[in-house]
């Protein structure tokens, strides 16, 4: 079965932003995740075929692959179908372009772009909610300041690689198929090192750490990534390096549990409160609110707080703080204020249903299931 268009599963345009992407496919999966539809095996390769296209899309180089080559652009099986090129080229292109832009000029050493890095960081709620400014350390490679780079012993020069006369690449025939690959000798730089240096091992770098200015933007939320241009691994050959993404994960709260731009929180409240009513002070991430709580509150009623919640990125005003009450039930009570209640509920019962209309209610309904 052809497999739909990516840009049709998530329902958006081929133009889209990277920002209606990540709507959409939040949008897909929070309605088809398997948690919200057990057993619904629909939902589930829905939610699959969204996940799939929204990791292809969100990807610049493979989404520009897609754009050129169709589902063959991303599928190593489908390569020789992209565009009816033939299979080396089509090969060649497609790959080049998702894993670094490989490119040769004048017949010399392949070009690579580096490799991307991706480093994960916890905040805490209320950072998210703020913003704030951080450094972190990232491993990163140096030119050897031994060989300066070369890989090669000082007093010795690097010789054009035997196996691929320099080019950094080789073909391989497989019938009627030809197949470029990175030369397994030089790895694509044409040259070859037969006395390397002791300090690098030949390789031309030596791995450090490095310290990088991270601005962590108020509202971000859980998932999310920060990119930093060219922080990635170096690229080969002179090859652009790649790029680092910051990705958010926040801490779970002791009080508050996010979902998008607004907070949801539990209220406990007495019953002595729930029945005669008052006034309750909650926490919000800015300090304290106050809510009346009306006589004859139950649980499970939300109240809400507008603009309590959290401005997101992109958001243009803050979300909502839910407060959902519990009412607390006594425990360990003494025998004085055992009798007291008893006392009190034998004052309910004279008051016949008026004190409780959804005690009787339910009662009725027991009574009409069995009868």
């Amino acid at each position: 079965m052809a497999k739909r268009d990516y840009y049709e599963i998530l329902g958006v345009a081929k133009n889209a932003s990277e920002e209606d992407l990540k709507k959409a496919y939040r949008k897909l999966a929070m309605k088809f995740h398997p948690d919200r539809n057990p057993g619904d095996k629909q939902s589930e390769e829905k939610f699959k075929q969204a996940k799939e296209a929204y990791e292809m899309l969100s990807d610049e180089s493979k989404r520009a692959a897609y754009d050129r080559y169709g589902h063959a652009g991303v599928d190593p099986n489908a390569a020789g179908m992209a565009g009816g090129a033939g299979f080396g080229d089509a090969f060649g292109d497609i790959f080049g372009e998702i894993f670094g832009g490989a490119r040769r000029g004048g017949g010399g050493p392949q070009v690579y772009r580096g490799a991307d890095l991706k480093y994960s960081m916890e905040i805490t709620l209320e950072q998210a909610a703020n913003g704030f400014d951080t450094e972190i350390r990232v491993p990163s490679w140096e030119n050897c300041e031994v060989c300066k780079g070369s890989g090669a012993k000082p007093g010795t020069t690097p010789k054009t690689c035997h196996t691929c006369g320099g080019s950094g690449a080789v073909r391989m025939q497989q019938g009627f198929f030809s197949v470029q690959q990175t030369c397994p000798t030089c790895h694509g730089n044409g040259k070859e090192v037969t006395d390397p240096c002791v300090s690098c091992d030949g390789v031309g770098r030596i791995r450090r750490n490095k310290t990088l200015q991270v601005k962590i933007p108020a509202g971000i939320d859980d998932g999310m990534r920060i990119r930093s241009s060219g922080n990635g691994e170096p690229g080969i050959n002179g090859g652009p390096s790649g790029d680092l993404f910051v990705e958010i994960h926040i801490k779970e709260h002791k009080i508050f549990q996010r979902d998008t731009d607004d907070l949801h929180c539990e209220l406990t409240i007495p019953f002595t409160t729930a029945a005669l009513g008052g006034d309750i002070q909650v926490p919000t991430l800015n300090g304290k609110a106050e809510i009346s709580i009306p006589e004859g509150t139950q649980s499970g009623k939300t109240f809400r707080l507008r603009s309590k919640g959290i401005k997101g990125v992109r958001g243009a005003y803050p979300g909502d703080l839910y407060c959902h009450v519990v009412v607390e039930t006594p425990v360990r009570l003494s025998d004085a204020q055992k009798d007291i209640l008893r006392q009190f509920e034998a004052s309910l019962s004279d008051g016949g249903e008026r004190h409780s209309p959804q005690s009787k209610s339910w009662t009725d309904r027991v009574k009409e299931f069995f009868s």
